[in-house]
């Protein structure tokens, strides 16, 4: 077997402790579902390792068992279902287990010899309880469990019993997107209104940048001055733009044409010393054209040459570069090197775009908060957001009520697909769970492939896995097998990357091999089809 790495330890799925926080890292094709059912088995029995204290057999209304889509909880408790009427049977005597299903061989083992005994019919009882039990069950997509959780505990997580939750939050939307148009727009002055509609020249363009943020405003980070307006600070920067604009431009025009003047004259007398291909004098021309227009208009921004290899060569390394080999470029006259510089400080300037998109996301989002209390509905990008407030530390004793039923309710969780996650939703499971802590009284595990946490167009983000793994170093646990594809395909793809792990310092993902950036990649066996 390819060696795995010194952190990760194959899974046992009859061994595996069952308390605590743990990362199980699963690649597709290597049993996770299967997994998944034989841990419910063993949580339903109250069997194995329970982090020290007295083994609690649990219900299936007590385990929870979440995952990203409806068709994902429908497969994952028919699965169950199943494995828990076969395993109720093979307890009971009335079936034999699979010959190559070593897990329920052994699982059976640890109850006893007798079909007719004490441990082994309670066993089989509460299998078989489990599966009929099976309707209530907790397994849920995340936002199906928030609300949930919202709707069962009320009074600790503040929300209101009438609350309608609504599908399509168009009509809000936009309502909260006129709104904070009309209040932070329309007394903007001349200058101001003109630097906003550069950017967003009508409210519809406004809501196609802010909406994707509108509950991901934590990515923008905190808002400083909650109630600033665009009129408290935008004339200022404005003015300020401008100043540092007009110090900029100060005699460009001309240092331009001195440019301009000094390459024409090192192309008479003689053979033209400038490869044509990378300096042609149209291109010369536009570019010095372009430099005087701006320097002379007070109000022009941002200095653009077109075609842009301009900005490189007319610094002092990109007018050497355009010297032909046979020619050793002479001595070059300031204005290259102030070209250079001029462009440096006109990047250091701050743009306007980020400012405004921090500003009006958290602005709209706080306005359509406002508009769905108000009307007491909510949709279901709400559901995870208020469940997370609830939990906070600013909810005082209120969140912390909140999260002692929740645990109480759901000692154990099954957290499928966990490299999907978002940043809200790592933090609502932290803050229930706290993964760091370990603690003993509770079980977590998260399961998941990093391979895929990468997949930002499905709401994941890598730097959740990352944390995730930092905060259980020490406790991850790997399915090492792969029963799907072919060991051809598997030892090529174990090949290509196991390469790229020992060659690149970062590792086969670009992230690191140690430390809390690490994502290293691990070889799985193969055990899939035969075909070539």
């Amino acid at each position: 077997m390819l060696a795995m790495t010194e952190a990760l330890h194959l899974l046992d799925p009859l061994t595996l402790p069952l308390a605590g926080s743990r990362l199980i890292e699963a690649s597709a094709g290597t049993g996770k579902t299967w997994t998944i059912a034989a841990l419910y088995l063993r949580l339903v029995l109250g069997h194995g390792d329970h982090g020290g204290r007295p083994p609690q057999p649990l219900g299936p209304s007590r385990i929870l068992v979440m995952t990203f889509t409806r068709a994902a909880t429908r497969e994952l408790s028919d699965r169950i279902r199943a494995r828990l009427i076969e395993a109720a049977q093979c307890f009971r005597g009335a079936a034999e287990p699979a010959p190559h299903d070593t897990f329920l061989h052994d699982l059976i083992a640890d109850h006893g010899d007798d079909p007719a005994g004490e441990v082994r019919s309670q066993a089989a009882y509460r299998l078989a309880l489990a599966a009929e039990a099976m309707d209530e069950a907790a397994v849920h997509t995340i936002d199906a469990w928030c609300q949930r959780m919202l709707r069962e505990h009320a009074f600790d997580s503040g929300n209101l019993f009438d609350e309608e939750l609504v599908a399509d939050e168009a009509e809000l939307l936009a309502q909260a997107m006129h709104d904070v148009w009309r209040r932070e727009v329309y007394p903007l002055d001349i200058a101001p209104l003109e630097a906003l509609l550069a950017v967003w020249p009508s409210v519809a363009v406004m809501q196609q940048q802010v909406q994707p943020l509108l509950h991901q405003t934590e990515l923008l980070g905190a808002d400083a001055q909650p109630r600033a307006t665009l009129q408290d600070w935008l004339p200022a920067w404005v003015d300020t733009r401008r100043t540092t604009l007009a110090q900029l431009k100060t005699g460009w025009a001309d240092k331009a044409r001195r440019i301009a003047g000094w390459i024409n004259a090192q192309q008479q007398g003689g053979a033209n010393p400038f490869n044509g291909n990378l300096l042609r004098e149209a291109s010369l021309e536009a570019w010095i054209g372009q430099i005087v227009a701006w320097a002379d208009d007070p109000n022009a921004d941002l200095l653009v040459l077109l075609p842009d290899t301009g900005r490189i060569r007319l610094t002092p390394d990109g007018i050497r570069k355009a010297y032909k080999k046979a020619h050793a470029p002479p001595p070059l006259p300031p204005e290259f090197a102030d070209f250079d510089m001029l462009q440096q400080r006109l990047d250091a300037l701050e743009p306007l775009a980020p400012r405004l998109l921090r500003h009006l996301a958290h602005h709209v989002a706080r306005r359509l908060d406002q508009l769905k209390r108000r009307s007491a509905r909510f949709g279901f990008a709400d559901l995870q957001a208020r469940l997370d407030r609830a939990l906070s530390p600013e909810a005082g004793e209120a969140g912390e009520r909140l999260r002692q039923s929740i645990l109480a309710q759901y000692p154990v969780a099954l957290i499928d697909e966990f490299q999907d996650t978002s940043p809200l939703q790592y933090r609502l499971f932290d803050r229930l769970y706290r993964v760091a802590d370990n603690d003993p009284a509770t079980g977590l595990l998260l399961i998941g492939d990093p391979k895929q946490s990468i997949y930002g167009f499905r709401g994941a983000d890598i730097y959740s896995y990352l944390q995730v793994r930092q905060a259980t170093e020490g406790r991850h646990h790997v399915l090492g097998t792969n029963f799907r594809s072919t060991r051809a395909l598997i030892g090529a793809v174990n090949t290509v990357f196991v390469q790229a792990e020992r060659r690149w310092s970062g590792g086969a993902f670009a992230f690191a091999k140690e430390g809390p950036l690490a994502l290293p990649f691990e070889p799985v066996e193969a055990r899939g089809r035969h075909e070539v």
